[in-house]
């Protein structure tokens, strides 16, 4: 069940690494920038350019996708069984104006929506919170990491 932190992370960072296995048995992560927490128990992306990922999901169509908040240090793994949705199917139609309202113009672009229930949820953090770092700690040193990268 995806609770009020995972559905944040994902909101805030929806750029997920989704696991797979390829048809012969090999795994295979790819990113997908484009998730959306449909209700309190699926996910989904809007599929753009990932035949790869579509092929290894309909010969074993399980997925585990894991999300990162870069500053907190905490995220998700989710897993669960996956749908690909193709353009035309009436649940397409269902779900795509999700994704025109959040992507604009990119959306136009997606040809299917990958559904991935969300049988199981996993909650990460770094280390440090072991050791009794605090949140506001933790965006602080990052927030700075981050504008150092980036000036």
């Amino acid at each position: 069940m995806l609770d009020t932190e995972a559905r944040r992370i994902i909101r805030e960072f929806p750029l997920g690494i989704v696991a797979t296995v390829t048809p012969d048995g090999n795994p295979a992560a790819a990113p997908k920038g484009t998730f959306i927490a449909l209700d309190n128990d699926a996910i989904a992306y809007g599929d753009i350019r990932s035949p790869g990922t579509r092929r290894n999901l309909a010969e074993w169509p399980s997925a585990e996708v894991v999300f990162v908040d870069p500053f907190r240090r905490k995220g998700v793994r989710i897993f669960g069984p996956s749908r690909v949705i193709e353009r035309g199917e009436s649940s397409f139609a269902e779900l795509y104006p999700m994704w025109e309202a959040e992507w604009g113009e990119l959306a136009s672009r997606i040809s299917h929506i990958v559904r991935i229930g969300a049988k199981r949820v996993l909650h990460l953090m770094t280390p440090p919170y072991d050791c009794g770092a605090t949140e506001e700690e933790m965006i602080s040193l990052y927030k700075s990491r981050f504008a150092e990268l980036y000036p």
